[in-house]
């Protein structure tokens, strides 16, 4: 069936969405809806493409890709986010199934607590809900450099500063802060894209309060160690 591009507008944003595969009515299954920040769709070509018997939805949040603010705002919030997506979740037909990754994962969560009939089965992958650690002054504190990396210094310098930030190992200690910046880097991802926009606008920490939907609530899986 291919690829159909839709645009919703509301009041403050044109969001562009994309919807890959056959119709709901004829796969048979939920609509698959995928979400990731601070990435467009285009990050999840390669993936949508292998679920040929069933719809999936894309989308570019708000300030990304082609979807145009008109708020005059740069900063993002779980629930304006979640905001956006039960928006195209109501134009499309719901519940969906819903694969989020990173900071759309954060998204995610904050959508099932607010709209918990959006969803019927959700993947949420690697939530940065740093609020939620032990170490949550450290872990936001090293946050926070990463974006003042990307303010101060450009994409190259910001990117660096998350890659050492995500693959750092336990709690964030004063050896972590002691470090030299890291080099630049310039990173591709296999849709031949930049993962990252050039001056990204993270989706902000979620703050413990919500309640999740008790159809919801199941502890996470540890993923296997990596096979180096």
């Amino acid at each position: 069936m291919g690829m159909r591009t839709h645009l919703l507008k509301t009041n403050d944003v044109d969001l562009a969405y994309d919807v890959h595969g056959p119709s709901p009515a004829e796969g048979g299954h939920r609509p698959l809806f995928m979400i990731g920040q601070p990435m467009d769709a285009s990050g999840f070509r390669a993936l949508a493409a292998r679920f040929t018997d069933r719809t999936v939805i894309t989308y570019d949040p708000r300030g990304l890709g082609r979807s145009v603010r008109r708020d005059g705002r740069d900063d993002h919030t779980p629930e304006t986010q979640a905001g956006d997506v039960h928006a195209i979740i109501e134009a499309v037909g719901g519940p969906v199934d819903m694969f989020a990754s990173s900071g759309g994962a954060v998204t995610a969560l904050a959508l099932v607590a607010a709209h918990p009939g959006d969803v019927h089965t959700l993947v949420a992958h690697e939530p940065p809900v740093m609020p939620l650690l032990p170490d949550a002054e450290a872990a936001l504190r090293a946050r926070a450099g990463v974006k003042k990396a990307y303010d101060s210094k450009g994409w190259g310098a910001g990117m660096a500063a998350f890659m050492g930030l995500t693959s750092w190992q336990g709690e964030f200690t004063d050896d972590y802060f002691a470090q030299p910046a890291p080099r630049p880097r310039r990173v591709r991802h296999a849709d031949g894209g930049r993962r990252f926009p050039r001056r990204p606008a993270p989706v902000g920490p979620l703050m413990g309060g919500q309640r999740l939907p008790p159809r919801h609530r199941r502890p996470p899986r540890r993923p296997p160690p990596p096979a180096w």
